[in-house]
């Protein structure tokens, strides 16, 4: 899938989001910057279609669908929108999750599931105290057990600490096993990572616009 944003802005007083222009896709990890309380929930909820935009386009494949835009993304820890509260057990969250993915739901499969990715040790951990890198892992899991899904939009991962480097290769491992990865962050989140990139060779940089760990390289948008 090719999902394309051209100028999409949200809001007029205030300026939710400002004209904003990104793509992403199928196996490729993208970064876009966002920096306010409200503009990486709105330009989540656009890029998954789950919001229509005041202005611009959002095109998936090539033509305006934003109900199969919204069938096929997940939108992620979104704040105020799609994030567990803080106080749910790990299990009861995931226990919800996989309701929604039309799994067996009960506090056993839930406990299964994190036995299953060696998280079992979280189970009674409230999702608010649960490790920045955890947590991502979790929710992108999870995320990808829904019927039909292809895309992940990712939302302020940045904002629970830790290392952004480590939810970045989470990005890029989701993004190798063929998901369109768009992950939204602030600008200090995406200074660190352009920092740490290293060239893909000792002659060349990374393209300004694009921050290379590993794996394919993404596009830096604001």
């Amino acid at each position: 899938m090719r999902v394309e944003l051209t100028d999409v802005a949200k809001g007029r007083r205030d300026l939710a989001l400002p004209a904003t222009s990104l793509v992403y896709r199928s196996g490729r990890a993208t970064l876009a910057i966002a920096e306010t309380e409200q503009r990486p929930t709105v330009l989540g909820l656009i890029a998954s279609g789950r919001m229509r935009a005041d202005a611009g386009t959002v095109r998936l494949d090539g033509a305006r669908a934003s109900r199969a835009l919204r069938r096929r993304t997940a939108l992620i820890d979104a704040p105020d929108v799609s994030d567990p509260p803080p106080n749910v057990s790990t299990a009861g969250m995931v226990g919800e999750e996989l309701m929604f993915a039309g799994r067996l739901a009960d506090p056993l499969s839930a406990r299964r599931w994190l036995d299953e990715h060696d998280l079992r040790g979280l189970a009674r951990v409230p999702i608010g105290d649960v490790p920045a890198t955890d947590r991502v892992r979790l929710m992108l899991e999870l995320a990808v057990l829904r019927p039909g899904i292809e895309g992940l939009v990712l939302v302020s991962p940045d904002r629970h600490g830790g290392d952004p480097r480590a939810w970045w290769q989470l990005a890029h491992e989701f993004a190798g096993r063929g998901y369109a990865v768009l992950v939204i962050a602030g600008q200090a989140a995406a200074s660190l990572l352009t920092d740490s990139a290293e060239p893909s060779s000792p002659r060349r940089r990374p393209h300004p616009s694009g921050i290379r760990l590993r794996g394919p390289r993404p596009k830096a948008v604001r």
